[in-house]
């Protein structure tokens, strides 16, 4: 599932590709969101914007356009060629301007809201604080945290109503970052630690808003990441082999040095 840094880099891309511009049209595979092309064609793109792992489009009639990509989802962008329409009928969503064609496929959420019916949406209301929104509040984020003291930190740092944005990456490379065990239950972590975890998260996320492969370590590094998916291979730090275990409901991957992150 994409991470919050994709997502927000995907909402730039988009943002800078269609606002301000004109909608000519507007597709979807999805016979629910394909009846509501009457309220985006002819409208202006306002915005694109990203909440957590959340995507939203503003036209400017009021429309909403909500995407959540889930595990293989994306969006793509691909210039318009000719006079006539671009025809996409398996695209989850498309919307064509002038000169781009915005095409979003396999997305696990896709529906067009009212303004109101985007303020009060059940999973956009439920998010925690955003690590890349302008307006973070750390305070917020570790009382959120707090909230899910029996949890495991591994599996309470990916649960998006704490605070959005971290996903399976971030999880195990900010925990061993931070020497946390991904084990250890948010109840028994003091404050000061919470508070590092949150600040590390919030620093790689904002290091990979540029181009290029995501990295958690040194750019001079031979290797993007300190332990995530290097299941068995040598701890960078010690040597002790780096363990794999599965957390929460969903079963995700976390990785970790039982050395480093006692």
């Amino acid at each position: 599932m994409p991470e919050g840094d994709t997502v927000w880099r995907t909402a730039r891309t988009l943002h800078a590709a269609l606002a301000g511009k004109t909608v000519l049209a507007f597709e979807s595979s999805l016979p629910a969101v394909a009846a509501t092309s009457r309220r985006v064609v002819g409208q202006k793109v306002e915005a694109v914007e990203a909440r957590g792992k959340h995507l939203l489009v503003r036209f400017a009639g009021g429309a909403v356009l909500h995407t959540h990509l889930g595990m293989r989802g994306s969006w793509r962008l691909y210039r318009r060629t000719g006079a006539g329409r671009v025809s996409l009928p398996r695209a989850r969503a498309a919307i064509e301007t002038s000169d781009v064609v915005a095409v979003c496929a396999l997305a696990t959420v896709v529906e067009m809201l009212s303004a109101a019916q985007a303020s009060a949406h059940p999973a956009l209301a439920r998010l925690g604080p955003d690590l890349l929104g302008p307006a973070f509040d750390a305070a917020a984020a570790r009382r959120r945290l707090r909230e899910r003291g029996e949890l495991e930190i591994g599996v309470a740092l990916m649960d998006q109503t704490s605070l959005a944005g971290i996903g399976n990456v971030y999880k195990s490379e900010v925990l061993f970052l931070c020497g946390v065990s991904p084990l250890a239950r948010v109840r028994d972590l003091d404050d000061g630690t919470i508070d590092r975890l949150v600040a590390k998260a919030g620093e790689l996320l904002r290091r990979n808003l540029g181009p290029g492969p995501r990295r958690t370590t040194s750019a001079l590094s031979p290797l993007r990441h300190w332990v995530y998916r290097r299941s068995r291979r040598p701890c960078r730090k010690c040597g002790t082999g780096i363990e794999r275990t599965v957390q929460g409901e969903q079963a995700r991957s976390t990785y970790f040095c039982p050395t480093c992150q006692p």
